[in-house]
């Protein structure tokens, strides 16, 4: 099977989600965009850059065709579109049977149907856009919270490539500055003095590190989290569930044992994507649903990225419950003391095994504001949403390759190294901020990003 030609080739593809709706797209794109489109249908008017054409979809070619849909057809001419090739977008009715239609009449006109992620590909490869705006266009279009899709739309504006550019030009400069001195060396060319080369570097560094710690935050708003809500029975674990849910999705009861099954619900907590999970309660049992439904409990107290023990404030601790502060210990963990509005046991009131602690009442909705913002304080360490965030392991992996780089000059230059072996590490610091944005990005690891777009995309 031969490569597809990315310039000469004209791609289509319907755009929009598969199924029926209002409206359904099909985009063409590259040389042929427009030649196909005026013989898919019928313009009332010809087509202009930028504007929107009212058109005739026909069922067939030819002087029998009858009409079966209204489009509207809009055209941008290259370069100023978004793959940067002549490009059209046909919006008919999302109906599957003529969007079909299109496509095929699009294919069977010298259209080549499109790969996954291809339009922004081509986004990319024609300067349009750099790397890390073309992910952010898939973040964008995966974003479940209106955090993740503010902090898509920043990078898709260049947020992050605007954070990097200052440091890589500091970086080129010094290279250059060395390259100079070993080139002219013989011309009485002045070297860089040891200081300055130090000073140079110390200085590209605080930036980078700085990015390098949005990642912390970046990676959970990008990603998400699981919260797993765990305790004995009839400690009022469903009750918070529903509480931070603030809906009734567990089921509540005052008979113990009620929930016997995981119960997931993902929320947004301040823009993170927050997947809460409520646990059966952890007892010893002779029930045969009760006990698979306590093994999965164990299995999600397990998988989780924070554990939310829950204990009742009537009660003193049990031993299953001793055991359980035990496994969390060292982990990610809050203890939430509920049932606090009723006569309390003699239990500690900020922090239970090393573990935080806070009360809570389900029933009265006591310390909840407290306890999602002790949830969200766990989750980001701390971490401030900025602008340029780190929210791909890949970027993370090039900043981090940087720093590293940077720390090796550094050390090389302080050991009096010759600049030849110093410019090794800084070139490979270079080579790892290119590929942040895409410059030295080898093609697998293009096919890789861009396959994991959508078709249309």
């Amino acid at each position: 099977m031969s490569e597809p030609d990315l310039t000469t080739d004209t791609i289509a593809a319907v755009s929009t989600p598969p199924g029926r709706g209002g409206i359904g797209i099909v985009r063409l794109s590259g040389p042929q965009a427009a030649s196909i489109a005026v013989q898919l249908v019928s313009l009332h008017q010809p087509l202009e850059h930028g504007r929107v054409r009212l058109a005739d979809v026909l069922d067939a070619a030819g002087n029998e065709a009858e009409r079966i849909d209204e489009a509207l057809v809009t055209f941008f001419g290259a370069p100023r579109s978004y793959t940067a090739e002549d490009l059209v977008e046909i919006a008919a009715h999302g109906s599957p049977v003529v969007l079909e239609l299109l496509l095929r009449r699009a294919l069977d006109l010298g259209a080549r149907l499109a790969e996954p992620g291809e339009f922004t590909e081509r986004a990319f490869l024609s300067g349009r856009l750099d790397l890390t705006q073309a992910e952010a266009v898939r973040d964008l279009i995966e974003a479940q919270t209106l955090t993740q899709a503010r902090l898509a739309a920043s990078q898709m504006g260049g947020a992050l490539s605007r954070r990097v550019a200052p440091v890589k030009q500091s970086l080129v400069e010094l290279i250059a500055l060395l390259e100079a001195g070993i080139d002219f060396a013989e011309d009485d060319v002045d070297v860089a003095p040891q200081a300055e080369i130090a000073l140079r570097i110390n200085d590209l560094t605080p930036p980078l590190a700085a990015l390098e710690a949005s990642f912390a935050r970046g990676r959970i708003v990008h990603d998400g989290l699981t919260l797993a809500i765990v305790g004995r029975p009839n400690a009022g674990k469903s009750s918070l569930f529903n509480r931070l849910v603030e809906r009734d999705r567990a089921i509540v009861t005052a008979t113990p044992g009620t929930t016997r099954d995981l119960v997931t619900v993902r929320i947004s907590l301040d823009g993170i994507p927050l997947e809460l999970v409520d646990t059966a309660g952890l007892r010893e049992s002779l029930e045969e649903v009760e006990q698979l439904g306590i093994a999965r409990s164990r299995e999600a107290l397990a998988d989780a990225t924070l554990v939310l023990v829950v204990l009742d404030a009537t009660e003193p601790l049990n031993d299953e419950e001793h055991r359980l502060l035990e496994a969390v210990e060292g982990r990610p963990a809050l203890v939430a003391i509920n049932k606090s509005d009723l006569k309390k046991a003699d239990l500690p009131a900020d922090e239970i095994a090393g573990i935080p602690a806070l009360r809570t009442s389900a029933l009265t909705g006591e310390g909840i504001s407290a306890l999602r913002e002790r949830i969200l304080a766990l989750a980001t360490g701390g971490a401030a949403s900025e602008p340029g965030m780190l929210t791909s392991l890949r970027h993370h992996q090039a900043i981090t390759t940087a720093l590293s780089a940077l720390a090796d000059a550094a050390q090389a230059n302080a050991n009096a190294i010759p600049h030849e072996m110093i410019l090794l590490d800084l070139y490979r610091a270079l080579w790892a901020l290119d590929s942040l944005t895409g410059q030295t990005t080898s093609d697998d690891v293009l096919n890789l990003i861009f396959s994991t777009f959508c078709i249309g995309k």
